[in-house]
């Protein structure tokens, strides 16, 4: 059957794969999978993705890849979810991104939820806090295996190294607006490529025969207007249609009608990565709104930190605790586990507008030579924003007291050297040692760091 015989769904009939040959049920098996070991925030999820796509399964090409990953570096809202939207429709049509961007957060939304309920519970409890301790120092090897990872793919030339060593500078030294460092790092490309100068290397426009999907371009990613009037049809309304459905009911003071409308505005704005976004949501939320504390809003970044699925899910526990505490005629711990799906439903429902809306356009572009080395320079400038978050990381990991600094648009922080956390930087060590010398699963690696990170609470009481 060709591509264009397909059913307009996204899926071909059940005796009947793709011409690459992947079926859907096999493609759920995998971005299940994607998802249960997206830990580490964007850098590691991303690098999860590559391996398990690209490397593994051979889905698509390297090239294919990055030239996704540039376009979600554009956009709005967590790119590691966009990511795996766009491949997911690569391979089965509007079906398969669906499958494949709900699959993403699910075990985030899951595991969040259920902290946010022992939270507001129990409070802190010791054991949980010890299992997120130890599961946090593992998940460090995994950012640094990240920086890597996109290291090497994307830093094919010495002008894309120097564009990442600059952009890690103007985030971490100067917090220079992510936006601005994409746009200049864009244009670097663009100029050079038309002096002749390479960016991503011959890589980036090579061939590459050994993956399924192959370099030609499916029917359903030809970019056809019927088709985007229907991505907006659908999906502005499944994103907004709820945002006015409370406003009507409820009223615009209602705390329903707040998380939604605040929330769909942080969607829009939301560039630069999660931790460029979340220092905003953490000034409205305790500062404007009085959501949550300021310790709450760093349990919770805890808690995102170390459960799979994009960081920004932290926004849930935001949601949750306002609904908890403004129930109304509603038990509280309903309203908090509403409010939260409400936030999740209008933070990630836009993604999906994005990537069906443009991901076409995108694709029908891939062989312009000008515009693969202005989203290579784009791509080499988030290398310096992934190592300028595996720094930041790293500082809270190992360190237990920090002093400020100001750098990628919030307060980060630089160590206090005599305050090292021994505990936690000899788990992120055999962390490190299990993933690079031998070689040990993801799976593997946190149930140990975890149950490690409880040990000291049973033995000598410690706290970490």
């Amino acid at each position: 059957m060709s591509a264009s015989a397909e059913p307009a769904v996204g899926i071909t009939p059940d005796d009947t794969l793709p011409a690459h040959g992947v079926s859907l049920a096999e493609a759920t098996r995998v971005w299940l999978r994607v998802a249960l070991l997206s830990f580490g925030g964007p850098a590691g999820q991303i690098a999860v993705m590559h391996r398990i796509v690209v490397q593994e399964r051979r889905w698509i090409s390297e090239a294919r890849f990055l030239h996704a990953l540039n376009y979600c570096h554009l956009l709005p809202g967590p790119e590691a979810q966009q990511l795996a939207i766009y491949i997911g429709w690569l391979m089965h049509r509007t079906l398969g991104g669906l499958i494949a961007g709900v699959l993403f957060v699910v075990p985030g939304v899951i595991a969040l939820m259920a902290l946010s309920w022992i939270y507001v519970i129990w409070g802190d409890v010791s054991i949980v806090a010890g299992l997120l301790f130890g599961l946090k120092a593992a998940v460090l090897a995994v950012v640094v295996e990240a920086v890597l990872r996109v290291g090497r793919r994307a830093l094919k030339s010495q002008l894309a190294v120097a564009i990442a060593a600059a952009a890690f500078v103007a985030l971490f030294f100067f917090a220079l607006p992510f936006p601005l460092v994409v746009a200049v790092a864009g244009l670097v490309g663009f100029v050079a490529d038309k002096m002749g100068y390479a960016v991503g290397g011959n890589a980036a426009h090579g061939k590459h025969d050994e993956d399924l999907l192959g370099e030609h371009l499916p029917d359903h990613t030809r970019p056809s207007f019927s088709r985007a009037i229907v991505a907006v049809a659908t999906w502005l309304p499944l994103w907004l249609g709820p945002t006015a459905l409370l406003f009507l009911l409820l009223g615009p003071d209602a705390v329903f009608t707040k998380l939604s409308v605040f929330f769909s505005e942080v969607a829009v704005v939301s560039f630069g990565g999660a931790y460029a976004v979340l220092a905003y949501v953490a000034q409205e939320a305790v500062g404007t709104h009085h959501w949550v504390t300021a310790g709450e809003m760093l349990t919770g970044l805890g808690m995102a930190e170390t459960t799979p699925g994009p960081l920004i899910m932290v926004v849930q526990y935001v949601g949750f605790l306002a609904g908890h505490r403004a129930p109304g005629a509603m038990p509280p711990l309903l309203a908090g586990s509403l409010a939260g799906l409400l936030v999740t439903w209008v933070t990630f429902t836009p993604c999906f507008l994005w990537v069906f809306l443009g991901a076409p356009y995108v694709e029908a572009l891939r062989g312009v030579r000008a515009l693969g080395a202005t989203l290579s320079a784009v791509t080499a400038a988030v290398v310096g924003v992934i190592l300028n978050l595996a720094v930041w990381f790293g500082v809270h990991v190992i360190f237990l007291e920090t002093v400020p600094w100001q750098g990628y648009g919030l307060s980060l922080s630089l160590p206090v050297l005599p305050t090292l956390d021994v505990l936690a930087t000899i788990l992120a060590i055999a962390a490190a040692v299990a993933l690079f010398r031998f070689e040990i699963g993801a799976i593997q690696r946190l149930l140990a760091c975890s149950l490690a990170g409880v040990v000291p609470r049973f033995i000598i009481g410690a706290a970490p």
